[in-house]
C-alpha cells in the first residue's frame, strides 16, 4: 500500500480515531508503517498508539510533518508521536507565523519571570545573602509562585510531550527535559510545603532545604527559547519553495465564447481554456500560443536572462514573464499538472524523505536516551552513597544536570536539517532531487553515463547549413521551405524553422507529391522544386555529382544532407543535424575533472555517436542499443565496481534511470523519465550533474560535522554534569548552565547546516 499518512498527531489522535472508526479507516504505527488494523489500540511490536490513516489526496492531509521524522504527516499542527517535536508546515503550505507568536509569547513570559528567580537563587551563593532580608521560608513561597506559571504555561507543551514519550513508550530528547524539569519542581515544591519530612542528608549548612525553582523555570525558558529558533531557521529552508509558490500569478484572463474577457482565480482555469496574456504578465498556466507574439522572460525556469521569442504553436511556461507583446494562449496544464507545481511538489516530497545514515542515527538515538536515564541513575545513586553533604540533593541535582545536558535533539536534527538545507538550495540552482538518498548516494558516484539526444544535443532537427549555386541562396531556401511546408516529416520540420529563422517566406506549393522514404516534389512559381535525398534525385535522371564532396563532409560530422533540385538541376544542399547543447561541452569537461568516467550511451548509429563524441572528448560510446538493453548495460558497469548515474530524458531511458544507482533526467524531457530519476535537471543543463555532486558531497560533509558536533558535545558534557571534574576541581554542571548548553547545541546544528545554502554551485 502506499506510505501511511498520519493523523494530527497523538494529542487530538482519541478524537481523530472516532471519527475514523466511524468512516472506516484503518490504523498505522508511526514507528512501523507494516503494521496496519481495521480498529484502534497499540502496536504489538513498540507499543505505541496506533494512529488513523489520513488519505494522501484529503485536503491539507499532509500540511504538517516532523523535521525529525519525515514519515510522520499530519493534518494540523501538533506534536510527533516518535520525538515529541513541534509539526512544522511543510513547504509552502501554510505559513509558521502563529506558532513563533504563540513560542514568542511564552519566551517572553518564561524571561519576565525566570529573570528574578535566578537573581533570588543566586544572591547567597555570590555572597549577597541580605540583598532582599526575607527569611528562607518567605523566600521559597516567592519562587514557587515565580516559578509555576513558566513550568505549567510556559512549558505546558514540554510536559505534554514528556508525558506522551511515556505513554507511547518512545524515550525521546523530551523524555530526558521532562524528568529533569518535573523533579527538580517536584522536589522543590515538597521542600516548601513540608520541609520537615527531609533528612539531614537533604540540608543545607544551615538546616534548610535547598530550592531548585529557577533550575526548572530556566530550563523551561531554555528549551522554548531553542524551540523558537530552531522553528525560525528551519523556516528558512522553505524559502526557496516560498519563492517559487509566489512566482504564480493569483488572476488570469479568460476569453468568454464572444470574444469578451473575464478576470478569473487560477483555480478556474481548465485544459483548453483561451487566455489573454498582456504585456509584463506573468503566463497564468502551461499552454501553447495560438494567437500573437511576444518575448518572455523565462530565467526563473532556464536561468538565462534573454527573452525567448515566442509566436503561434510555441510553448510557454506557468510563471514566466511576458514582455512587451500580447498573446493568446491555449491552456494544456494547470493546477498541479504545470511545470512549477511539480517542482514544488518534488522538492516538498524529497524534504520529508530520510537518508539512509538518518536512519542509523535514529538507531542510535534510541538507545542514546535509554543509556542517559540509565548513567543519572548511576550519578544520583553515586553522589547518594559517596558525596559531600548535602548528599541526596548534590545527587538529585547532578542527576537533573545528566537529563537535561544529555538531550539529544541536536543528534536528531543533525542529519534532516541539512538535507532540508540543501534541497532547497538545489532547487534555487535548478536541481531536484526527488528523495534525500539521491543526495547520500550522488557523492559516490564515479561514472555518469549519458543519453544522447535530448541530453547531450536538443533534441529535436535544426537546418544548420544551407548552400546553393546558380541561384540566390535565400530564394532557393525559401522554395525548399515551401516545399517542405506541406510535409510533416522532422527533417521538413527543420527546413521550414530555419527559413523562418532567417525571414523567410516560404513559397506556394502546388502539385504536392511524396515519395516514401525518399523526398518531396511540388510546384512553386512555375519551377518544378525537389527536396529529397541524393537517390531520390538520381532515380529522377538528375545528377548531383557536383554536391558529393561536401555531402561526404557533413555526413561524417552526423548531419542529414538533404539535396535541393531546381527544374531539374541540383542547385543546392542542406545539412540538417540535432545540435549539440552549448552547455554540453562544459559539462563533459567538468565531470572529467572531477575524475569521473563518462560513457555515452544511445540508440543512434555508431557514426553519428562517434561524431558527437568527438566534439565533447568523451571517449566511451556504446551506439545502435535499444531501449530495453539500455539497462542492461547500467547493470554490467554496476557489476564492475562502479557507481552508476545515468542521465536521460526520453520515456526509453527510463528503465536505465531506475537501475542506476542515481538517475538524473532532463526537466526538458519525458515526465515517465523524471518519475524514473532521483535527480531532475530543470534546465536540461548537463552542467547540473558536477552541480549535483559537489552539493552531494558538501551535504554528507555537513551532517557528519553535526554529528561529531552533538555527540562530541554529549561525551563531553555528559561527565561533567556527572560530577568526574569534582574530587579534582570542585566543578559541578549546574542544571541551568546544562539546558543552555543544551539550548546551544541545537541551534548551533541548525546555524551550520544552514551554512550549505551558501554553497557555489
Amino acid at each position: 500500500m502506499d506510505t501511511p499518512v498520519l493523523s494530527k498527531a497523538t494529542t487530538q489522535a482519541s478524537a481523530v480515531q472516532e471519527t475514523a472508526a466511524a468512516s472506516g479507516t484503518r490504523y498505522t504505527c508511526p514507528m512501523h508503517a507494516g503494521i496496519v488494523r481495521d480498529q484502534p489500540g497499540s502496536c504489538p511490536t513498540c507499543g505505541m498508539a496506533l494512529l488513523a490513516i489520513i488519505a494522501a489526496d484529503a485536503p491539507h492531509a499532509n500540511a504538517y510533518t516532523c523535521p525529525m521524522h519525515g514519515q510522520i504527516r499530519a493534518a494540523a499542527p501538533g506534536n510527533c508521536p516518535i520525538c515529541g517535536m513541534a509539526l512544522v508546515a511543510i513547504a509552502g503550505a501554510i505559513e509558521h507565523g502563529g506558532e513563533l507568536n504563540e513560542l514568542s509569547r511564552r519566551l517572553s513570559v518564561g524571561v519576565v519571570l525566570s529573570l528574578p528567580l535566578v537573581v533570588l537563587a543566586m544572591a547567597p551563593m555570590v555572597g549577597i545573602r541580605d540583598l532582599f532580608d526575607l527569611e528562607p521560608a518567605m523566600t521559597g513561597w516567592i519562587q514557587f509562585a515565580l516559578a509555576t506559571p513558566v513550568v505549567f504555561w510556559v512549558g505546558w507543551q514540554i510536559l505534554l510531550k514528556f508525558w506522551l514519550s511515556l505513554r507511547n513508550a518512545s524515550l525521546n530528547m523530551y523524555t530526558l527535559i521532562g524528568l529533569g524539569v518535573s523533579l527538580a519542581y517536584l522536589y522543590s515544591l515538597i521542600a516548601v510545603l513540608i520541609p520537615g519530612i527531609f533528612p539531614q542528608a537533604f540540608r543545607q549548612r544551615d538546616g534548610s532545604v535547598g530550592t531548585y525553582f529557577e533550575a526548572a523555570a530556566v530550563i523551561t525558558t531554555l528549551v522554548i527559547l531553542g524551540d523558537l529558533l530552531q522553528l525560525r531557521a528551519m523556516g528558512q529552508t522553505n524559502r526557496a519553495i516560498t519563492e517559487l509558490l509566489r512566482l504564480a500569478p493569483n488572476l488570469a484572463w479568460r476569453l468568454r465564447a464572444d470574444g469578451s474577457e473575464e478576470q478569473v482565480p487560477l483555480e478556474a482555469i481548465v485544459p483548453g481554456d483561451l487566455l489573454r496574456v498582456k504585456p509584463g504578465e506573468k503566463i497564468p498556466v502551461d499552454g501553447t500560443v495560438t494567437d500573437g507574439s511576444s518575448r518572455v522572460d523565462q530565467s526563473m525556469l532556464t536561468g538565462e536572462p534573454v527573452p525567448v521569442a515566442k509566436e503561434a504553436g510555441d510553448k510557454v511556461t506557468g510563471a514566466t514573464v511576458n514582455g512587451n507583446g500580447a498573446f493568446t494562449l491555449r491552456a494544456d496544464q494547470v493546477g498541479s499538472d504545470t511545470l512549477l507545481a511539480r517542482i514544488v511538489h518534488m522538492v516538498s516530497e524529497a524534504q520529508r524523505t530520510r537518508a539512509p545514515i538518518q536512519r542509523l542515527t535514529d538507531i542510535i538515538a534510541a538507545y542514546f536516551v535509554q543509556g542517559v536515564v540509565a548513567i543519572a541513575v548511576v550519578t544520583a545513586l553515586t553522589w547518594w552513597f559517596v558525596g559531600p553533604e548535602p548528599r541526596l540533593a548534590y545527587a538529585l541535582i547532578n542527576a537533573i544536570a545528566v537529563l537535561i545536558v544529555a538531550c539529544p535533539c541536536a543528534v536528531g536534527l543533525a542529519t534532516p536539517i541539512s538535507m532540508t538545507v540543501a534541497m532547497g538550495h538545489g532547487a534555487r540552482s535548478g536541481i531536484l532531487f526527488r528523495n534525500a538518498e539521491a543526495i547520500e548516494r550522488m557523492r559516490n558516484v564515479d561514472t555518469v553515463v549519458v543519453d544522447k539526444t535530448g541530453t547531450l544535443t536538443l533534441g529535436h532537427p535544426t537546418l544548420t547549413d544551407f548552400i546553393a549555386e546558380g541561384v540566390a541562396e535565400n530564394e532557393a531556401l525559401a522554395m525548399a521551405a515551401g516545399v517542405e511546408q506541406l510535409s510533416e516529416h522532422p527533417i521538413a520540420l527543420a527546413i521550414v524553422a530555419g527559413a523562418k529563422l532567417r525571414g523567410l517566406a516560404p513559397g506556394m506549393a502546388i502539385d504536392f507529391e511524396a515519395a516514401n522514404g525518399l523526398g518531396v516534389k511540388a510546384e512553386i512559381g512555375g519551377k518544378r522544386i525537389l527536396v529529397g535525398s541524393r537517390k531520390f534525385l538520381e532515380t529522377l535522371g538528375i545528377d548531383a555529382t557536383r554536391w558529393h564532396a561536401r555531402a561526404k563532409t557533413w555526413g561524417a560530422e552526423a548531419k542529414t544532407v538533404v539535396f535541393i533540385s531546381i527544374d531539374g538541376i541540383a542547385s543546392g544542399i542542406a545539412a540538417i543535424a540535432d545540435p549539440i547543447k552549448d552547455s554540453s561541452a562544459d559539462a563533459i569537461l567538468a565531470l572529467k575533472t572531477s575524475g569521473v568516467r563518462v560513457v555515452m550511451l544511445t540508440g543512434d548509429s555508431r557514426a553519428t555517436a562517434d561524431a558527437v563524441a568527438r566534439q565533447l572528448g568523451i571517449a566511451e560510446v556504446i551506439a545502435e542499443v535499444l531501449p530495453l538493453d539500455k539497462a542492461s548495460h547500467i547493470k554490467r558497469l554496476q557489476a564492475e565496481g562502479h557507481k552508476v548515474a545515468m542521465a536521460g530524458d526520453g520515456i526509453n531511458d527510463a528503465p536505465a534511470l531506475a537501475q542506476a544507482d542515481v538517475g538524473i533526467a532532463m526537466g526538458t524531457g519525458s515526465d515517465v523519465a523524471m518519475q524514473s530519476a532521483g535527480v531532475t535537471l530543470v534546465k536540461g543543463d548537463l552542467r547540473g550533474i558536477a552541480r549535483a555532486a559537489v552539493l552531494s558531497r558538501a551535504t554528507m560533509r555537513n551532517i557528519r560535522e553535526n554529528l561529531t558536533f552533538a555527540f562530541g558535545y554529549n561525551a563531553v558534557g555528559i561527565p561533567i554534569a556527572a560530577g568526574v571534574l569534582y574530587p579534582a576541581f570542585g566543578i559541578l554542571l549546574s542544571p541551568v548552565f546544562a539546558g543552555a548548553a543544551m539550548a546551544v547545541s541545537s541551534v548551533s546544528v541548525v546555524t551550520n547546516a544552514l551554512r550549505l545554502s551558501r554553497i557555489k554551485l
